[in-house]
């Protein structure tokens, strides 16, 4: 870090989800990352990938935890090495992964269970990830069989007492034009 970086806020930010959830295109686009190549070469996070980059003034420590499943059994048995210090948590949950919401659920749950027994107090989102531009007029991925697929089951397993947002992600925008001003 740069002598600028003295005086900046850190926030230590953990991405965690099922393998392919969508997590590391969502850290590139944390950090504005606009080139196309960049998400059309990623490859699964194998363990975890820490990354470190500043904007507005806060150091952002980014925790891209690879979602197979060996990885989320040692996350989980070791952690409060990896949840210590945390400010904020963003699991992801791949949309239209269908046949997989049940072990993505399953992920979620062990988690906030141990938040709870570790007396976590954090920022909690969950991003319902791949919510890609016109999936909302596909009839499978409607708010209402949304709402009964995955948003009825997220709801039975977070205790009422626990805090948590949530929101439709995507990292793609519709095409959009603008005129050169020559």
């Amino acid at each position: 870090m740069s002598g600028a970086d003295i005086g900046a806020k850190a926030k230590k930010i953990l991405i965690m989800g099922l393998d392919n959830s969508g997590k590391t295109s969502i850290l590139l686009s944390l950090q504005r990352d606009t080139n196309l190549m960049s998400y059309y070469s990623l490859r699964p996070t194998r363990g975890l990938n820490i990354v470190n980059f500043e904007d507005h003034g806060t150091i952002f420590n980014i925790w891209d935890f690879g979602g197979q499943e060996q990885y989320r059994k040692s996350y989980l048995q070791r952690f409060n090495e990896y949840f210590s210090g945390v400010d904020k948590i963003i699991f992801v949950i791949d949309v239209q992964d269908t046949e997989r919401y049940d072990i993505a659920l399953q992920y979620l749950q062990l988690i906030i269970n141990e938040l709870q027994k570790q007396e976590y107090n954090v920022d909690f989102s969950i991003f319902l990830h791949k919510f890609d531009p016109n999936l909302e007029n596909h009839p499978d991925f409607t708010d209402e069989k949304v709402t009964s697929n995955l948003l009825a089951k997220i709801e039975k397993i977070v205790p009422p007492n626990f805090e948590y947002h949530l929101f439709k992600t995507t990292i793609f925008t519709i095409f959009q034009k603008r005129p050169i001003i020559r």
